[in-house]
This record gives C-alpha cells, sequence and structure tokens, in this order.
C-alpha cells in the first residue's frame, strides 16, 4: 500500500475499518513528515456506506484534519463543518467501560467536538 499524501486517499484505500486504521497511520507519517495544511483541503468522500460504521470514519477524518490544522496554525478546512462529519451519539476507542472515563477526559477538542473519544495521543507517532 502505498502510504496516502491526503485525506481523500485514505478514504480511497479503505475498504474496511481495518485498512481505513492502516491508512490514517501511513497518513499520519507522511502528514508528520511534510506539516503541509494541502492535505487536509479537499473534503474526502463519505465511508458511511462502504464501511457500514455509521459516520464513525466521516467524523474521525474530519477530527483528524481539524486537529492537524490546528497543529500547524492554519484554520481547519470548511468541510470539516458538514453535519454529516459529527456524531448524534458518542463513540468510544476502547470498548470497555472502564476506559471511557479516561477517554472522555484525554480525547483531543477536535474530536470531542464530534462525539469521538479516543486517547491523548491517538494522532501521535513514534
Amino acid at each position: 500500500m502505498r502510504r496516502p499524501a491526503s485525506l481523500v486517499e485514505v478514504a480511497a484505500q479503505a475498504e474496511s475499518l481495518k485498512e481505513f486504521g492502516e491508512a490514517v497511520v501511513e497518513f499520519l507519517d507522511q502528514f508528520y513528515i511534510e506539516k503541509d495544511g494541502s492535505m487536509l483541503a479537499q473534503e474526502p468522500p463519505s465511508l458511511r456506506t462502504r464501511l457500514n460504521d455509521h459516520g464513525v470514519a466521516d467524523a474521525y477524518l474530519a477530527a483528524v484534519a481539524v486537529h492537524l490544522s490546528r497543529s500547524i496554525g492554519n484554520a481547519p478546512p470548511p468541510w470539516t463543518w458538514e453535519p454529516g462529519r459529527f456524531l448524534h451519539h458518542p463513540w468510544f476507542a476502547s470498548p470497555g467501560a472502564s476506559l471511557r472515563a479516561t477517554l472522555l477526559l484525554e480525547s483531543p477538542a477536535a474530536f470531542r467536538e464530534r462525539n469521538l473519544f479516543v486517547s491523548r495521543n491517538a494522532l501521535e507517532r513514534a
């Protein structure tokens, strides 16, 4: 798999939730090398139907774009504020109830805004 150079390419490579996660990680590696806001600018197509995930991947891509835009001092792309990029019900990165309180506290703002609850270091790469 070629490393995605944009979130559009992440969406194109995602035929399953597993592939989506792998593509996001590969994209993060590339983004942290380039730190180029244009990698976030174009709106990725919706994955709701393809991944049958109730919009989690769509909201996740928007959260990634907002978080990374803010990290390099850019305004987030307009597409990240579209209604389909927010969840109506909370989604937790860990299914276990014991970690939910931690995820509620740690989740970066761009994720919390979209009802996604992930660990503090969800977008960090070694």
